[in-house]
């Protein structure tokens, strides 16, 4: 049995909207992309069973493997390209679609052969295929491939059992056992700790930053407690840029006043805090952008960002009052207590407001990079940013071969850091419950771990 901190599980058509973490895993767990991730994070094949890259990243050639539908019919290149297309279209809200732009063309090119044509080169496309997102599901009687199918729907749970591969032989095949079947539980955080403790669970995943309290009181052994190393952003996005925060300067004292050190001390010591937008060069002609303040102590710079507050207001006497967007739960509070107390040490005056609260001047965002390529990271922080850095970013998106993009994406990490568009803090916070015969579990960087790549694999 298996919980996820989120709603309960349902198969939806992902071009709706953002899904919660529990659909994810559901689509996941009945569904497969053209590939897939495994236990570490990295691509397997998915419904197709095999792919070549051409023109320099711009054509990929996709072979099916012999699939069938939850009914017994057999998967054709013909509904994966209409499915494909419909997750791209123009009316559609898939999540991943800001990152699709660069696909010009679907095509069957056989009956178990498609092909997929780029206006700009894209190395690093398959691992949006392999996200959940992009799953291959039929929206009518939503259906998958597996690797599970759904035997019973529950009012917050699923159960699912093994899909038998048409490509192996019976006497292949291990002899199925009860263990085998997975039942996939949406819900809050709280209820999946206590049924993990009292042992009515093998997993609990999509822990975050929010609800981590609740584990540093909980009775959990620590060896069942895990982190994930997840690659992407975990800090505060500029989403007003009037009055105080108009300036970059201003935007940059704000970023220079919090004790990121301190704050990450104060959930885990495995968390690591980060003051650079791009994790590493990725895909980049040059290391990250790193803000000019970094090498100051941080008492120095809280002086430097202190006088930045105190100048603006001998112009503006009002005071500086910023609203700033945090998740609920326990660990919102310790976040808030940490960067409050951090905003009023230079003179700012900070409110708290819900996550989704329509007047924040600062959001935080928590989100696991779906591939690692530094678009991404530049295009999440850009969410506005100023003019030059906008272009900058539409530039390295539209840039016609490797090399370009990977200069343009340069310019475009030292006008948003310039711009002071984004305010990083540390890694995204992902953390799970798993128990010790969970033997293929995992940490990677995607923070993601297939229900059909937990148990060790049977001889």
């Amino acid at each position: 049995m298996a919980s996820v901190i989120g709603a309960p599980p349902e198969l939806s058509d992902a071009s709706r909207g953002d899904w919660p973490e529990s659909d994810r895993a559901l689509a996941d767990s009945v569904a497969q992309g053209l590939v897939r991730f495994d236990a570490t994070g990295q691509i397997e094949p998915g419904v197709a069973e095999r792919w070549i890259v051409t023109d320099e990243g711009m054509t990929y050639i996709f072979r099916l493997r012999e699939a069938v539908w939850s009914d017994g019919r057999p998967v054709t290149a013909q509904e994966v390209v209409a499915i494909l297309k419909h997750q791209i279209a123009a009316a559609s809200r898939n999540p991943l679609k800001p990152f699709l732009t660069s696909i010009e063309s679907i095509v069957e090119m056989t009956p178990q052969v498609i092909q997929i044509e780029l206006s700009h080169p894209r190395p690093d496309l398959l691992k949006l295929f392999a996200q959940p997102e992009l799953a291959i599901v039929r929206r009518r009687n939503p259906a998958g491939t597996g690797p599970f199918r759904i035997m019973h729907a529950g009012r917050r749970s699923m159960l699912l059992t093994p899909v038998s591969d048409p490509n192996r032989s019976p006497d292949e095949i291990p002899e199925k056992v009860p263990e085998d079947d997975v039942r996939l539980i949406g819900e809050p955080a709280s209820r999946a700790i206590m049924r993990y403790i009292a042992r009515g669970s093998d997993l609990v995943a999509g822990g975050t930053v929010g609800d981590w309290p609740l584990i540093q009181i909980a009775t959990v052994p620590p060896a069942e407690v895990k982190l994930d190393p997840a690659a992407g952003l975990f800090g505060l996005a500029i989403t007003n840029r009037e009055g105080f925060l108009a300036s970059a300067d201003n935007r940059a004292a704000i970023a220079a006043a919090i004790d990121r050190a301190g704050l990450v001390e104060a959930f885990s010591p495995e968390w690591a805090p980060t003051e650079q937008l791009l994790p590493d060069q990725l895909d980049s002609a040059t290391p990250p952008a790193i803000p000019s303040w970094v090498a100051i102590d941080v008492g120095d710079r809280r002086q430097q960002a202190k006088a930045q507050v105190a100048s603006w207001r001998g112009i503006h006497p009002e005071p500086v009052v910023l609203r700033v967007a945090l998740p609920g739960g326990p660990g919102g509070t310790l976040l808030w207590a940490r960067i409050g107390a951090d905003l009023q040490s230079v003179g700012i005056q900070p409110v708290r407001v819900a996550q989704d609260a329509r007047d924040a001047d600062l959001r935080l965002i928590d989100a696991v990079a779906p591939y690692d390529s530094a678009r991404w990271y530049l295009a999440m922080a850009c969410a506005p940013c100023g003019g030059a850095a906008s272009d900058a970013v539409e530039a390295a998106r539209v840039a016609p071969t490797l090399a370009a993009r990977s200069a343009a994406i340069a310019t475009a990490d030292a006008a948003v850091a310039a711009d002071v568009s984004f305010i990083p803090i540390a890694r995204p916070f992902r953390w799970s419950l798993v128990s010790l015969r969970l033997r293929q579990w995992q940490p990677n960087a995607r923070a993601w771990h297939p229900l059909n790549r937990l148990r060790a694999v049977p001889k």
